[in-house]
């Protein structure tokens, strides 16, 4: 009978056309890729690829063959991942792409408590600011907004994506907070260039009474990382758009001010991201589980919306409360 890691090897080599890519998804070396196939089709006796210094192609047996293997390989590797959790133990290495501020902030204080949980569970988390191919690039999960849902993959909202205008209290000091979105233009802007088109992201701001209005914020200085243009906002630079889960902390311990309590921009849901399959590995569900646990006792979602409560609200220093505690700590 083949092997697993065999059938694992041809299976993400045929699907990236690489041994080195398929390598990266198997936490294997090329070397290995290449030695498990070759085994594969010594163990049949036919070429399942055609090899050249550039690229590997399937053969026509071996294309039969993949046809024939891979809705029972993704089940037997569930089935496998499956048999520690079934006794309770997730095992394995959890691979989960995060956007690098939010992930920071918000996902990775909450690692301890569940590598204390799962200890068989080991962790190889990315950062980076873009969407990721979970399938493409092997992962169990993702977190983070504007995710294509391609095909096999499966999202589970979180909390929104809400945007708000914020800027510091030494900013603001001595200037009169604008009265709506337009207001805004008579600030230094702090903005962001789109990764995707190069273009200066705009965005729409709405209230509760479902007005609309262009939030028209100077383009003073621009950064693409979100985390710079907080930074930037929290030595004062000027005025700027972002989400709320990355000003949460700050306006929180009065270094940053909410600017127009009453409106925000939408951008959409924070999302959780994972393959859609039948038996899920332990390890991933166990993740998936723990996550959404975590923003349900913490009330996440209801922190992180724009459209906040009064009794968030009062919870956050308005620009003068913040300004009087400056000049108190002074």
């Amino acid at each position: 009978m083949e092997t697993l890691a065999n059938l694992e090897s041809f299976a993400r080599s045929a699907e990236t056309s690489s041994f080195s890519a398929a390598a990266r998804r198997l936490s294997l070396t090329p070397a290995a890729v290449s030695r498990n196939v070759a085994m594969l089709e010594r163990n049949l006796g036919v070429r399942l690829f055609q090899r050249s210094t550039r690229k590997i192609t399937l053969t026509e047996e071996g294309e039969r063959f993949l046809a024939a293997i891979e809705n029972n390989l993704e089940s037997l590797q569930a089935a496998i991942a499956n048999v520690t959790a079934d006794k309770g133990e997730p095992a394995g290495l959890l691979k989960v792409s995060l956007s690098p501020t939010f992930g920071v902030d918000h996902i990775l204080p909450i690692l301890p408590a569940f590598l204390a949980r799962y200890p068989a569970v080991r962790a190889d988390w990315i950062f980076e600011n873009r969407p990721s191919d979970l399938i493409a690039e092997g992962l169990d999960a993702a977190i983070g907004g504007g995710f294509d849902l391609s095909p096999g993959v499966v999202s589970r909202t979180l909390a929104p994506a809400h945007l708000i205008a914020v800027a510091s209290p030494g900013y603001m000091k001595d200037r009169r907070p604008p009265l709506d979105p337009s207001g805004l233009s008579d600030f230094a802007g702090i903005v962001m260039r789109s990764a995707q088109t190069g273009r200066i992201r705009r965005w729409t701001m709405r209230n509760a009474a479902g007005d609309e209005m262009g939030a028209d914020i100077a383009e003073s200085t621009i950064f693409n990382d979100p985390a710079a243009m907080v930074r930037a906002a929290l030595i004062g630079l000027g005025v700027t758009i972002v989400s709320v889960p990355d000003a949460t902390h700050h306006l929180e311990s009065g270094r940053l001010v909410r600017l127009l309590p009453l409106w925000y921009a939408d951008a959409g849901p924070i999302s959780l991201y994972y393959a859609n399959r039948t038996l899920l590995p332990g390890k991933t569900r166990a993740f998936i589980d723990f996550v959404a646990e975590h923003f349900q006792r913490e009330r996440l979602a209801e922190r992180f919306a724009g459209s906040l409560g009064e009794r968030f609200l009062s919870s956050i220093p308005s620009a003068a409360e913040a300004e009087e505690r400056d000049e108190i700590q002074e």
